[in-house]
């Protein structure tokens, strides 16, 4: 895990280490930088997560390519083994995506089974970047005068430059000689799938628990311990019970780390669940003065003023200010409501629609719930991974007819419920379902914070893109930040605020 800084000219290369010094919180453990030729500039920080010795970056590789990847490639053991071992130099997971780049070309990228943005260039001129399918990882790029600039973070951008940074696009890979290839689409094809509907439920259950088992599995991949953030919800506490499972066989004990406030509903269920799985367990509790307080940084590292989301992001700064100091690495249970259709208004407007819907907000998770679980645990100097995000979960869950994904007496993820009885006590297994903000309790404590503090006027005098005097406050802050993005090319909204 790591930032990423690339620059790529036809002409002369700029030299782009300022942009670095930005994305310092991303990679505490090491920093470096490389002229690639006469058109290219790699930059790279580093967090070791895998080969602790021999992972640094920017990495060397087949055929004269230099490659800095931010992330993780799950499946970098096979890659290794279809590849050839001898065209590998080190054990790093980043290494795959570089030799099968080298072999291969920008086309294979889809064969890259992680989290991952990355940026490669050679001697002679040529250059990739790509991210991977689903924008687990974040990548930003600009065009000035010919020059294309790309960078982890908003913030890295030098100033002169940030009017014209937009989105890289997830799935996507560059060159200057196609452009913009599309090589993966954010749900892989179904194809092959069985028909669910013809099996009796239990079968599916099975299927299931077996997917989310196997990559809960490669997720722990790491040369360092890895913690599990713990709401006390469904999801993550199914990733909990897997992987305190899987750190029992090895002989070790899971941590686990759970937020709120005082008495709120997520620590009491998170403390009950950990209880249960024997991990050891840590909690963050905040009250407004300390949320208040954080608000400014907690929107800068976002970067995003959308309410919604800088609201579930404060309970996250504490809990990665928490994790960081324990492990280097967490997985959480992000991505389970969009597989698996577990909030309301599925239910309510889109119960004729459902997997389009479903396809719909999987495709725009980058800019939204990937988005701040990437930038408050990096702002801490912690990778995040998101195991229900794998690709073989994907195709899974997106393969299951919606009749299993619909509310069976008024509630969600019954399917997923049911895949792992047994697993957690029936009272936490079927607890019901509160957003992070609310159930950690930073809404009750945000929302009228802003309302005494924001006034009518200001509200309806500002030209700002906000929809809440709560919005305008973390907008002021956005454009502390980020004077000259330009909102609309690089920020996801939540449709309500």
């Amino acid at each position: 895990m790591c930032g990423i800084a690339a620059v790529h000219d036809p002409t002369s290369v700029p030299t782009g280490e300022p942009m670095l010094a930005a994305l310092a919180h991303r990679g505490p453990d090491g920093s470096d930088h490389r002229r690639v030729g006469r058109h290219a500039w790699l930059g790279h920080t580093r967090l070791s997560i895998v080969d602790l010795d021999g992972g640094s970056q920017p990495m060397a590789g087949p055929d004269g390519w230099t490659l800095v990847c931010n992330g993780e490639v799950y499946n970098h053991a096979e890659l290794r083994e279809d590849l050839g071992e001898q065209h590998f130099r080190t054990g790093s997971d980043s290494e795959a995506a570089l030799v099968l780049l080298a072999r291969c070309g920008p086309a294979a990228l889809h064969r890259v089974q992680g989290m991952w943005a990355l940026c490669a260039a050679a001697p002679d001129g040529r250059f990739v970047a790509a991210r991977d399918r689903l924008g687990i990882k974040p990548l930003y790029w600009a065009e000035v005068g010919g020059t294309r600039w790309f960078a982890s973070e908003l913030r890295a951008f030098p100033a002169a430059v940030q009017d014209a940074v937009e989105t890289f696009p997830p799935g996507c890979s560059w060159t200057p000689e196609t452009g913009l290839v599309r090589f993966a689409d954010p749900v892989p094809d179904p194809d092959g799938a069985p028909d669910w509907a013809a099996l009796p439920t239990e079968v599916a259950e099975k299927a299931t628990r077996e997917v989310l088992v196997d990559s809960v599995r490669r997720h722990l991949m790491a040369d360092v311990e890895v913690g599990v953030f713990l709401s006390g919800g469904l999801d993550s506490s199914i990733v909990a019970a897997i992987a305190a499972a899987e750190c029992a066989e090895a002989g070790q004990r899971l941590k686990t780390f759970a937020v709120g406030t005082a008495g709120s509903p997520d620590l009491r269920a998170a403390r009950a669940a950990a209880e249960h799985l024997g991990t050891e367990h840590h909690e963050a509790v905040f009250d407004a003065e300390r949320a208040v307080a954080v608000l400014d940084d907690v929107v800068r590292s976002v970067e995003s003023f959308d309410a919604s989301l800088v609201r579930s992001a404060v309970p996250n700064w504490f809990l990665a200010e928490l994790a960081s100091r324990h492990v280097k690495a967490v997985l959480t249970g992000e991505g389970a409501d969009e597989l698996f259709a577990g909030y309301g208004y599925y239910h309510r407007a889109h119960a004729d629609d459902l997997p389009a819907e479903l396809v719909r907000t999987i495709g725009a998770l980058h800019g939204l719930n990937l988005q701040r679980c990437d930038r408050v645990t990096m702002a801490h100097g912690l990778e995040a991974r998101v195991p229900f995000l794998d690709t073989d979960v994907i195709a899974h869950a997106m393969s299951l007819p919606a009749e299993l994904k619909a509310l069976e007496d008024g509630v969600e993820k019954a399917h997923l419920r049911r895949a792992f009885s047994g697993w957690l006590p029936d009272e936490l297994l079927w607890r019901r379902k509160a957003q992070f903000g609310t159930g950690s309790g930073a809404q009750d404590l945000l929302t009228p914070y802003w309302e005494s503090r924001v006034t009518d006027a200001e509200l309806a005098a500002s030209a700002a893109p906000v929809r809440t005097k709560e919005e305008l406050a973390y907008y002021r802050t956005f454009r502390r930040a980020l004077p000259d993005v330009r909102v609309d090319a690089v920020l996801t909204r939540f449709a309500t605020a």
